[in-house]
């Protein structure tokens, strides 16, 4: 599960660390070791579910893992991990 002040806190965290690389997943992962995070591009993402969050540079997603498989939700109570979804400039 993870609430919204998590979530806000992830967001807040990531918007810190400036660019978003495999350097910024490390020390989310490490204040949240508990979660899984995951980085992609926005453009990656399904256009069928909405971000669980929106910042400026990047979504935010929630990932859950419901019956042995990974995917994507909108359920905060079935999420065990965030996907930060870096947003085009340009878009």
């Amino acid at each position: 599960m993870i609430v919204p002040e998590t979530l806000e806190n992830i967001a807040n965290n990531a918007a810190q660390l400036g660019v978003l690389d495999e350097a910024s997943l490390a020390t989310l992962k490490q204040s949240w070791p508990d979660l899984r995070f995951t980085l992609c591009s926005d453009d990656d993402m399904p256009a069928r579910m909405p971000p669980a969050l929106r910042r400026e540079r990047f979504n935010l997603y929630l990932v859950g893992g419901g019956e042995h498989c990974l995917s994507l939700t909108d359920n905060p109570q079935q999420a065990i991990g965030v996907v930060l979804a870096c947003v085009d400039a340009e878009e």
